[in-house]
């Protein structure tokens, strides 16, 4: 795939993902459309925006103290692996 096609298709899987979060306000589907994107155009700009849109449906679901509480878990398995 060229880059003028990848490009197109990365906005365009961006395009729909957007509009299933903000238009249809589908948040799972909207989760699972951003994933393809950052898994089909890992180094797309649309891939940067995908990650800040994920971040921000995390953001409005997930309560902050659970959000932290998980970060520390994630933080003290790896720290475990690792030794």
């Amino acid at each position: 795939m060229n880059v003028q096609t990848e490009s197109a298709s990365a906005s365009r899987e961006y395009a729909a993902a957007y509009a299933a979060h903000y238009t249809g306000h589908d948040l799972a589907l909207a989760l699972q459309l951003y994933a393809k994107l950052l898994a089909s155009h890992p180094t797309a700009r649309e891939a940067d925006y995908s990650r800040t849109q994920i971040q921000n449906i995390v953001n409005a679901t997930v309560p902050s103290q659970e959000l932290l509480d998980s970060q520390m878990e994630l933080v003290l398995a790896r720290l475990r692996h690792s030794s």
